[in-house]
């Protein structure tokens, strides 16, 4: 095939991919960095010796991230975010998207129409956190999950995926005596396998990540998810970071714990990931081309 090409092809081709390796290089080179700076020597790590491949490896900046008790206490939070965020966000994402879908359902223009309005504007963030300290969430569990239960974008990518489902097989069940429940969770789900993963990994990279309403909302260091706790390490290495610069006896270890860390709470998510990219494409196509 390759022989039938022109020379205007084979130039064309040669410079794609080029650029895709360019990208694929720029896009490893920061984690493959920070994994390799995790497991260097400190010491050079300090002076920068360390720019690709690890230098005298060694694993003690993960074992005293280990060793730390709140990085297991967080990781249990996480672990709770993410899988009761994630339900609570299927759960109602769907039941939501279902009836949208549906074109004989009255009003779902004038619902559909206030749901995407809050795409574009919010109530914003001081009224947002007024609203949970009313509700007696604050240092609670439920004040990082409830706030964000739907995702506008998502449900709108849910409902086009339901509307593309043939009409006849409603009909069909409607027909067999299925009432509106049986035609969702036997007809519905299970063709909605692609989108399910995509909302699923959408939803859960969420929660993995979020740390913004934790701290806004939580002030006792036991609920703090991971990414929060990620996010005090890396302050407070920088401010020791600052203090070394001018006194002797530089903490080098700090820099590799920070490093240790990143790449500790980026290892579940990044694991995941690979068992649900082979729905992501097709998932999101499906239920974006009809919006």
């Amino acid at each position: 095939m390759l022989k039938k090409l022109s020379i205007g092809d084979r130039i064309f081709y040669a410079i794609d991919y080029m650029f895709i390796a360019l990208v694929i290089c720029i896009t490893l080179y920061p984690f493959v960095y920070i994994l390799s700076c995790s497991i260097s020597n400190p010491a050079a790590v300090a002076v920068g010796k360390v720019w690709l491949l690890p230098k005298g490896i060694t694993f003690d900046a993960y074992r005293r991230v280990i060793e730390d008790r709140l990085v297991w206490i967080s990781y249990k939070n996480t672990l709770w975010y993410v899988s009761v965020g994630t339900t609570i966000n299927m759960l109602l994402t769907t039941i939501t998207a279902y009836p949208l879908s549906r074109k004989r359902f009255s009003g779902r223009n004038p619902i559909m129409m206030f749901i995407s309005f809050t795409m574009f504007f919010s109530g914003g963030m001081v009224p947002t956190y007024l609203l949970v300290k009313n509700l007696g969430l604050i240092n609670s569990r439920w004040a990082i999950v409830i706030p964000v239960a739907i995702s506008t974008w998502n449900l709108i990518i849910m409902r086009t995926f339901f509307e593309g489902i043939p009409e006849s097989l409603y009909e069909a069940a409607t027909i067999d005596g299925c009432n509106d429940i049986g035609i969702l969770l036997k007809i519905y789900l299970s063709l909605s396998k692609p989108v399910m993963a995509v909302m699923v990994l959408f939803y859960a990279v969420s929660h993995w990540n979020s740390y913004f309403n934790a701290m806004l909302y939580l002030n006792k260091e036991e609920l703090y998810p991971l990414q929060m706790l990620l996010r005090k390490i890396l302050i407070q290495y920088e401010q020791s970071d600052l203090m070394a610069d001018v006194m002797e006896g530089r903490d080098a270890v700090g820099q590799t714990i920070r490093y240790a860390t990143i790449i500790i709470s980026s290892l579940p998510i990044i694991s995941v990931y690979p068992f649900l990219q082979k729905y992501f494409v097709k998932g999101v196509m499906i239920g974006a081309i009809k919006g």
